[in-house]
């Protein structure tokens, strides 16, 4: 592996040593006791590197990447073959399951999230204890055949950048008897630089292959000419492909992993994604199947200002070979050049001529002004463009009927790609010209982020292959689709819940009344819900620190669960704490001056929450308006048609929003609310609509919600300062935000048969309110 070493130095980073390489240049002693000081530095050493500590994830445990002196295994012409692939593996009779979660980590960030620098499910303190997976990377060795000398791959910088990024990961081990996946040092992304027949038999030979099971393979590159297979033709016996160009035919779902088409070139190109756009449809695929080129030449002639067709020169001014070396790893810029990709780039230009005219345009700069960007089915079924496309800010139309595309189980491409069947390429710009401009936008951003967090560099590939596995062996412990496919801005939650379409009725709801001294409107409000059918506990929270609570003995007996819980402070925000004795998905929560709603009222808002349970549906609403005197928000509290809060003095909302609202409220909302005391439930109005987009929802006419009974003039709504006040708290909350997520609707949900004339018998919620 000469050429190897040299390439090292060309194209690669700075490799470390050996221990041994820098012990023999340390100085030699001088005399006797230089001798036993030396002796004793270097058994330190030793005991420090080899026994100083028993964790596998230490640095000095690491497997060394050195590419000096890898040992040479021959390969005899009779050595045992690997067993062919078996295509009907699945992740259920081919994965051994239980190597796996032999390891806790700490929950200080998970393995989920490695990829796109979000942090992982666990989200907790480093006391937290997770479970992830983890991979063993065999040591480099290089195998030849024993008669010929042949070798049996060629070692690429793309596959040392793959090896060297599960080793710097966190899951990575150096102890291959608590691995629960391994990753053979055997360089597969490139079928046509290795010899099938010697790779199987160097699989065959690996000390934990045992079939191959739980072993993972990378591969870019399958299939040769003339058929161009789908997936690595080598024997792999039980080992999991983690390549790219797998139809719905080779690709074993959840077991198999698709990876993109990787292109080296982007590397070293910066596209710029705000250039204008000229056209409208790009294609510059060089390997387009005549088929396919001719519909596109004939709809040139048609849509001459909307298409750019391109391909190759008729007096090429592209270097086949070195092209084929930057882009896919076609030869992935080989350890074996002697020439660094930044110096072959600077060597060779990618020039491509349009049809008819023959003008030039380099690629992949020329995707910059494209709209839209063809990824046709070639002689191989993934193509770089799609990368390519991705990185320049043009929207991908995947014409290639039953590729799996990149991390399809996860990425939803739906929100960044168009897809059309390869017979429908005759009609693709009328097809393109009937996408608004709102979801041109749309698919742009998505892709960028896509790409930026995915894609971008051949590390945050493996990361993200890394973090998708993973996922697949701790499925209780795995991110959801929100994590995966929307952005996080710094001023936002967002909802990791998976609601179901209707909840379940049987679990009912829990009461939570905030109160402060009001002793006979709460024990009034006590005695009413618990005649709701629904009800399933009643929380207390008394807010009071300077008085205690009435002794139990004074409540009021009622048939369902009853505790009151003292705070330690007065805060408003102590009424959306996630007490651990909510044991309901349903939060009712309720002022205890809210007297006058009915048993009927109540069961039918609960009915109403459980079709909508991912927003606040409740009783009291309240709009904002754009005042254009000020140029500011205002509160109105008028009765309107139009809503945009839910007020939480009498609402249902999801035991999340607890968690949320304590947790995950952006800025120093929380904080200024409980200085405050006052607009907790404007701002859990804006966190609600601020994840889901949704407005809340209203139940029954009512509108008045005072208390007749009672006279407390200290009431906060009584002070003139309220109003004022809350038009505040809308315009801090906005700004915090950077957007005011408040959707106002005209929408109000009344029972079935409400206001028909029809026997009380008929209907089920007859004590409803009126205006």
């Amino acid at each position: 592996m000469k050429n190897v070493n040299k390439s090292a130095a060309v194209g690669m980073s700075v490799l470390p040593l050996k221990y041994s390489t820098a012990l023999k240049q340390a100085v030699a002693p001088k005399s006797e006791l230089n001798r036993w000081l030396f002796g004793f530095v270097v058994a330190l050493v030793l005991l420090v590197w080899f026994g100083g500590g028993s964790s596998a994830e230490g640095d000095s445990e690491r497997l060394s990447l050195d590419l000096v002196d890898i040992p040479q295994i021959v390969l005899d012409q009779d050595a045992e073959l690997a067993r062919a692939r078996n295509r009907n593996c699945s992740y259920w009779d081919c994965f051994n399951v239980y190597r796996c979660g032999k390891r806790s980590v700490g929950g200080g960030g998970g393995g989920g999230g490695l990829g796109g620098g979000v942090p992982g499910p666990a989200g907790g303190s480093g006391e937290e204890q997770q479970e992830r997976m983890s991979i063993y990377v065999y040591p480099l060795k290089e195998f030849v055949d024993g008669g010929s000398h042949k070798q049996a791959f060629q070692l690429t910088k793309e596959f040392y950048t793959i090896l060297k990024t599960i080793v710097d990961s966190p899951y990575y081990t150096a102890n291959p008897n608590e691995a629960c996946l391994f990753v053979p040092t055997l360089d597969t992304l490139n079928q046509n630089r290795i010899d099938v027949n010697l790779v199987g038999k160097a699989l065959a030979t690996l000390p934990y292959w045992e079939n191959g099971e739980n072993h993972l393979l990378f591969n870019f590159i399958a299939g040769t000419a003339p058929d161009y297979n789908t997936v690595l033709d080598v024997n792999t016996d039980r080992a999991m492909i983690l390549g790219s160009g797998f139809d719905s035919w080779t690709y074993r779902p959840g077991f198999d992993l698709a990876l993109p088409m990787y292109s080296a070139i982007l590397d070293h190109h910066r596209p710029r994604r705000d250039q204008e756009r000229k056209f409208l449809l790009v294609s510059s695929q060089l390997n387009i199947f005549q088929r396919q080129y001719r519909i596109m030449q004939e709809l040139t002639y048609d849509y001459g200002n909307d298409i750019l067709l391109l391909q190759r020169c008729p007096t090429s001014t592209v270097k086949a070979e070195a092209e084929a070396s930057l882009v896919g790893v076609g030869s992935a810029s080989s350890a074996s050049s002697d020439e660094s990709p930044e110096e072959m780039l600077k060597a060779v230009k990618d020039v491509r001529c349009n049809f008819p005219q023959g003008n030039e345009y380099e690629y992949p700069s020329v995707l910059e002004n494209g709209q839209f960007c063809l990824v046709a089915r070639g002689v191989r079924l993934s193509q770089p463009t799609l990368m390519d496309a991705l990185a320049s800010g043009c929207i991908p139309v995947i014409m290639a009927d039953n590729l799996v595309l990149p991390f399809g189980e996860v990425l939803d491409w739906d929100l960044v790609s168009i897809r059309i069947h390869e017979n429908n390429l005759h009609s693709v710009i009328s097809t393109l010209k009937a996408v608004s401009k709102e979801r041109v936008q749309e698919l742009r951003a998505q892709g960028a982020y896509y790409y930026d967090r995915y894609f971008s560099s051949l590390k945050k590939i493996v990361l993200t292959t890394l973090d998708q596995l993973n996922d697949r062996i701790f499925p209780h412990l795995s991110q959801t689709y929100n994590h995966w496919n929307v952005q996080k801005t710094q001023q936002s939650t967002q909802n990791p819940l998976f609601l179901p379409l209707i909840a379940p009725k049987a679990q009912g709801f829990t009461a939570v009344i905030l109160t402060y001294d009001r002793i006979e409107s709460l024990f009034i409000l006590i005695q009413k819900l618990a005649t709701v059918p629904s009800l399933q506990k009643i929380l207390v929270i008394w807010n009071n620190q300077k008085k205690s609570p009435p002794h139990p003995s004074l409540f009021p007996k009622i048939g369902k669960p009853l505790k009151v819980i003292q705070t330690a402070a007065n805060k408003l925000s102590n009424r959306f704490y996630p007490y651990e004795e909510i044991e309901t998905e349903a939060i009712l929560t309720i002022d205890d001056d809210i007297v006058m709603l009915t048993a009927d009222e109540l069961d039918f808002g609960y009915e109403v929450w459980r079709e909508f349970p991912d927003r606040i549906v409740g009783f009291p609403s309240r709009t904002h308006v754009w005042d254009n005197a000020t140029n500011r928000w205002r509160y109105e509290s008028e009765w309107t048609n139009q809503i945009s809060m839910v007020l939480t003095g009498a609402a249902f909302h999801h035991k999340y929003w607890c968690y949320a609202y304590t947790y995950s409220m952006p800025g120093n909302i929380k904080q200024w609310v409980d200085d405050h005391m006052n607009c907790e439930d404007i701002a859990m109005n804006f966190l609600v609509a601020n994840v889901t987009n949704k407005p809340p929802i209203k139940v029954a006419p009512r509108k008045k919600f005072k208390c007749p009974e009672c006279t407390n003039n200290e009431q906060l709504s009584a002070d003139l300062n309220h109003m004022v006040e809350r038009s505040a708290c809308i315009n801090r909350f906005a700004e915090i935000y950077g957007t005011m997520p408040l959707k106002t609707v005209e929408f109000r949900a009344d029972p079935v048969l409400f206001k028909d004339n029809f026997p009380e018998k008929l209907k089920r919620f007859n004590d409803i309110g009126s205006l």
